[in-house]
């Protein structure tokens, strides 16, 4: 800011809401409208979830306590803004800028931040004895800390320099996150995906890294005292290496689908127990009946389509998979990690075996957190004590299905599974989904 010292502005909740129902207009095409000017303006406290105030301009305002809970702020100026203990759970802030914005204690839960940019940056006031200064809310720099990040999607967010202190980044999403020079002390990334990000220089003390995905991920001259990767995915082999088989593992896949297209009269079955099988790539399509990764890892694979009736994929990583219409009816992923992985339209109902029997899949003890079962044919599924936590299961046929002692917190659920469910004894948070 240059040529004059800067005011704030307090404004009220119908001030508010009239500027916000002004941009909306502006977007809709309507006349009246304008686009929604808020910088320096003190908004503390005040409501505006569920609004649409794409390319708003925030900078420099105070937004302390706000509820921005649903809000679609894609493009939006948050430059320098002071977002402590504001509410952005689900917000929509695709590309939006946030340099040099304050969200200490800020509640971003599930919001989608995809190309954000989170750098340093200030904002520059005449000042009579100084000349220039810095617009201050008590501090000047990026500060994330103790912010809740938990399932947010920060992919290919530019983080360099910010101060992330104690912040909770569980289950969030930072494929390709620059955040160089962080500062992310005592952070909490339990579960997440940094894959392909840019840890360069970070000061990753005290930073707990357990059962995260760390592939591809650049962490050259960062401090790294105390950090804890136990249970992380690196690019290092889980379990058997594929490069240590007898028998290509292409050789062996060909072998399989031949043995499942002649009924068994030629190739053989494959077995893939407790083998890394990230560099196959892409499976989908493929005929693979009983096919067998009990404890595989088989992170990121395209298995859309594929044919699994009675797969044995107890204990299997399958985070980020796709398996978007694929045929699981009758398999057994007992204990599996589904998280983030695109199961949509999908067949989980039971296998129709000799005799009429019917033999049910098992989702049962799966993590399934932020998984995406839409439209999924879950019939008779046994899932008793399975997470599906902020999973999505509107339009999932779950007929006669068991969710005995499962978690559903957060999850998408509609009113249909509820009544359509076989058995939901124990169930947690379902009433709350």
């Amino acid at each position: 800011m240059h040529g004059r010292k800067i005011e704030f502005k307090i404004l009220t909740q119908a001030q508010l809401d009239l500027v916000c129902e002004r941009h909306e207009r502006l977007w809709s095409g309507q006349s009246g409208g304008a686009r929604a000017a808020l910088s320096y303006c003190v908004l503390e406290n005040l409501d505006l979830s569920n609004r649409d105030l794409s390319d708003a301009d925030f900078s420099g305002a105070v937004l302390r306590g706000a509820n921005l809970s649903g809000c679609t702020l894609n493009s939006t100026v948050f430059f320098a803004a002071d977002l402590r203990r504001a509410n952005l759970e689900g917000a929509c802030l695709r590309r939006a800028d946030l340099r040099g914005a304050i969200m200490r204690g800020a509640n971003l839960t599930g919001a989608d931040l995809t190309e954000a940019d989170m750098r340093e940056g200030a904002i520059a006031q005449v000042d009579k004895e100084k000349g220039l200064s810095i617009l201050s809310h008590k501090t000047q720099e990026n500060d994330a800390g103790t912010a809740n990040f938990t399932g947010a999607n920060l992919s290919r967010s530019k983080m360099a320099g910010i101060t992330a202190q104690k912040a909770d980044f569980t289950d969030a999403m930072l494929l390709g996150t620059r955040m160089i020079r962080a500062n992310l002390r005592g952070s909490s990334f339990q579960g997440a995906n940094l894959e392909g990000a840019d840890l360069s220089g970070a000061d990753l003390t005290d930073t707990d890294f357990t059962h995260t995905v760390l592939v591809g991920t650049k962490m050259m001259m960062a401090k790294k005292d105390r950090m804890n990767t136990e249970g992380a995915l690196t690019d290092k082999p889980v379990g058997i290496d594929v490069n240590t088989l007898d028998n290509p593992v292409a050789d062996q896949i060909a072998e399989h689908v031949k043995w499942c297209d002649t009924n068994g009269a030629e190739g053989k079955p494959s077995l893939f127990d407790g083998t890394d099988l990230r560099g196959l790539n892409s499976l989908a399509g493929k005929t693979l009946t009983a096919f067998h990764a009990r404890g595989a890892t088989l992170y990121g694979l395209d298995l859309e389509g594929a044919q699994l009736q009675g797969a044995r994929l107890e204990k299997a990583d399958l985070r980020m998979v796709s398996l978007r219409g694929a045929d699981l009816r009758g398999a057994d992923l007992t204990g599996a990690n589904l998280s983030n992985a695109d199961l949509r339209d999908c067949q989980l109902g039971p296998l129709l075996l000799e005799g009429d029997r019917l033999f049910p899949a098992s989702l049962a003890g799966v993590r399934a957190r932020y998984t995406d079962f839409r439209g999924a044919d879950l019939r008779q599924v046994k899932a008793t004590g399975g997470d599906f936590s902020y999973a999505r299961l509107d339009g999932a046929d779950a007929r006669r299905a068991g969710f005995d002692g499962s978690c559903f917190t957060g999850a998408s659920v509609d009113e249909k599974f509820r009544e359509s469910a076989g058995s939901l004894d124990g169930a947690v948070d379902l009433d709350a989904a």
